[in-house]
């Protein structure tokens, strides 16, 4: 059974810094890509950052490059998000994903950008990050 669980999330000021982590099982470990994403009240799912399994090769959106680091332990099978300099815009609840859609996998493949759209085969549960100003 496919399972992705993310840790407990938080509140933090901006500023300040909080790290997301996500158990997978192994299917989901191994898939070909596995990524972070992000839903604000009333907004759309965003992809927030992505890693590649095969090269480990990570990708992220402008609005958090430099700010979050998103990385994967290979022998906990566990995705990490280290995300500094919050700021209030980033409050969202976030989601790990792994295996993009067979139909998507060749476009994401050549082009990083490919891996932020929420064409991933698999969700967690999702956890609340809050940052106040």
């Amino acid at each position: 059974q496919v399972q992705l669980v993310e840790s407990r999330g938080g509140s933090v000021e901006a500023g300040g810094s909080l790290r997301l982590s996500c158990a997978a099982s192994d299917e989901a470990f191994s898939s070909n890509c596995m990524a972070w994403f992000r839903q604000a009240p009333g907004k759309q799912r965003e992809g927030v950052a992505a890693i590649y399994t095969a090269d480990g090769a990570s990708y992220y959106d402008d609005s958090v490059k430099g700010r979050f680091t998103i990385s994967r332990d290979n022998a906990k099978n566990i995705l990490y998000l280290q995300m500094n300099n919050l700021k209030p815009e980033d409050s969202a609840m976030y989601y790990c994903a792994a295996e993009i859609r067979g139909g998507n996998w060749p476009a994401a493949a050549e082009n990083p950008r490919v891996a932020l759209r929420p064409k991933y085969n698999y969700w967690g549960q999702g956890t609340q990050v809050t940052v106040s100003s």
